[in-house]
């Protein structure tokens, strides 16, 4: 089985930190596979230290031509199997190919935009659905989630983030983005004084983030760490993970969250509302609401015996189907599958010419 993994986009998120998770994964497991994904991407050099064998240099350009030309000669010589592309941009530069090409959907993406490719791959059923009632045939649209990928280290030390030790810690792991509500956190946090929050991430919100946390009296409580690869140490030192996202199509950090044992509070966007059992496995507020974001986070302060209930659930949903070995068998599964079935049809295609 040689599979071609495509991931051409360069941002710092979460769809491109799991792309290559799971390009990492399969290499574990033994796939063979090419990856081309950006020199400037920041997955680039920590698949290299992984021992993923990348073509980085069908990217290096901007002109799309040129791009299409290279990933073309690059299929031409590694003969694949299956090529999987990893969001819109990947899905443009591929040509029509007489093996399975897989679209992959961490959101609600237009099918219209992966016209090359046979068959697709959402993270939720919700996002099959979606693809669905655009016209994709259901046997080409297939779910598998992700999993969370979550370091074995010690909590980061509360002192080296000018943290105090006695302060409740509130996590956000996301873009700096609007659809992310970091605004509605920092809110949040204004009437929150034993609260100090920790936002990590980058994004274009960046300026404006810190700007409201000083007009909200709150900048001293917050720390803006950047982009972080160290997600479970942070995890692992958070009183509370906090996703108040006006917009989430699935949100890995809420498995990173169950994983690393760290209660959880979200907004009721699309992945969250899917996923969180309110009071069982996490908290809902609804979107947008600062003043129900700080009621949640205050009953889990209050509350210890509902902080370990969502932390035992949390848990125990995580493992029941969302670890790195049981989702990555699972595209494993698919992969397999599709390859067999492509297979099977031009052999009855052969046949029926004979």
């Amino acid at each position: 089985m040689r599979i071609l993994q495509v991931m051409a986009s360069r941002a710092n998120g979460g769809a491109e930190t799991y792309s290559a998770d799971m390009m990492a994964s399969l290499h574990a497991a033994g796939v063979e596979q090419v990856a081309v994904v950006p020199r400037a991407s920041i997955q680039h050099d920590r698949l290299a230290a992984e021992g993923v064998r990348l073509s980085a240099d069908v990217l290096d350009t901007r002109l799309g031509l040129l791009r299409r030309s290279r990933l073309a000669a690059l299929i031409e010589a590694f003969r694949p199997d299956l090529v999987h592309c990893w969001m819109r941009r990947a899905a443009s530069l591929v040509p029509k190919l007489d093996v399975p090409v897989i679209g992959w959907f961490g959101g609600y993406y237009e099918p219209a935009n992966f016209l090359r490719c046979s068959h697709f791959v959402g993270v939720t059923p919700a996002i099959v659905e979606h693809m669905i009632e655009r016209s994709v045939p259901a046997a080409r649209a297939h779910y598998v989630p992700t999993f969370p990928t979550i370091e074995a280290a010690e909590p980061v030390r509360r002192a080296d983030l000018a943290t105090p030790a006695e302060a409740t810690v509130l996590l956000s792991l996301s873009r700096l983005h609007e659809k992310k509500g970091l605004d509605v956190l920092l809110q949040a946090l204004a009437v929150l004084p034993a609260c100090h929050a920790w936002i990590a991430g980058d994004g274009p919100l960046e300026g404006d983030l810190k700007g409201l946390a000083v007009r909200l009296g709150v900048a001293d409580r917050v720390r803006f760490l950047g982009w972080r690869s160290d997600r479970g140490a942070l995890l692992r030192a958070a009183d509370i993970c906090v996703l108040p996202s006006r917009w989430e199509p699935f949100g890995t950090v809420m498995l990173e969250a169950w994983a690393a044992g760290t209660p959880l509070v979200a907004a009721a966007s699309q992945g969250p509302s899917a996923l969180i059992e309110d009071g069982s496995n996490g908290l809902l507020v609804p979107i947008d609401d600062a003043t129900a974001l700080a009621a949640a986070i205050r009953r889990l302060m209050a509350e210890p015996a509902l902080t370990a209930h969502l932390i035992e659930r949390g848990r125990a949903d995580y493992q029941q189907g969302f670890t790195r070995e049981a989702v990555t068998e699972r595209m494993l599964a698919l992969y397999r599958q599709l390859i067999a079935d492509h297979a099977a049809g031009r052999s009855r295609v052969v046949r029926k010419g004979a």
